[in-house]
């Protein structure tokens, strides 16, 4: 559960932070092996960069690489987190008199992220290659022409509604679990609800008690039910749509 807990919430948090991994890898390639002031500076600073990017490439250039990167979090962090927890759980981070050992825990904590940045650099690689690709008039370091699917393809569809599943299921799942506990609470003679008083007072006893955990208890459940039937309804809508465009032209 460590490994899935942790991956998602890095899932979760990627969707929001990639639009600055794509600056930061454009900044960096910028100028490589160039002496200062013998090239064209095509961003000048974070915000400058943010601008250019999105008006020369588009605003979704600023999420270029979104999809190894989601795997690569998933992957790195659900690795690294996941063991460390386990090591935890298993009690390998105190010592023999009971007592938590810094040693132990440093080499753990070593040990796993060795562990998730191994695995995780090819994916890195790619996500790296697919971020710096721009157009020619901004285009810094060596240009990569990686094509993951091809234009139209429904493989673009799936890809975007199984990112999509995973933001939803982050969202949704607390609201799930507290509606499960509302139908499911035993009620008076009036039908009148003994646990909750409503659905923030569900939200509020439940990370009160159980902590933010609590709310996302069947995640990886609500992710297997969601999931596809978020990733068909998005899939079956965006091929619908394109057979109407083309058979109504």
């Amino acid at each position: 559960m460590d490994f899935l807990m942790s991956g998602l919430a890095a899932c979760g948090a990627c969707l929001f932070t990639n639009p600055l991994e794509v600056v930061k890898t454009r900044m960096q390639l910028q100028g490589e092996l160039q002496a200062p002031g013998s090239y064209q500076r095509h961003y000048r600073n974070v915000f400058h960069a943010f601008i250019t990017i999105g008006k020369v490439d588009g605003l979704a250039a600023l999420q270029k690489g979104l999809a190894p990167a989601l795997l690569y979090q998933f992957l790195m962090n659900g690795i690294r987190l996941g063991t460390y927890g386990l090591a935890e759980a298993k009690g390998y981070l105190h010592s023999a008199e009971g007592t938590h050992s810094p040693i132990r825990s440093a080499a753990a904590g070593a040990l796993a992220g060795v562990l998730g940045a191994y695995l995780g650099s090819p994916i890195y690689m790619v996500k790296t290659h697919l971020q710096a690709q721009a157009a020619s008039e901004i285009a810094v370091g060596h240009q990569y022409k990686h094509q993951i699917f091809p234009p139209q393809s429904w493989k673009v569809a799936l890809a975007a509604a199984m990112v999509s599943g995973i933001a939803v299921v982050l969202a949704m799942t607390p609201f799930d679990v507290v509606s499960t506990r509302l139908y499911n609470q035993p009620t008076d003679t009036q039908g009148k609800g003994l646990m909750y008083r409503g659905v923030l007072d569900a939200l509020l006893q439940t990370a009160r008690t159980e902590g933010i955990f609590g709310m996302y208890k069947g995640i990886g459940a609500s992710y297997f039910r969601l999931g596809p039937h978020t990733i068909l309804s998005l899939f079956f809508w965006d091929q619908l749509r394109f057979l109407y465009n083309t058979y109504t032209k």
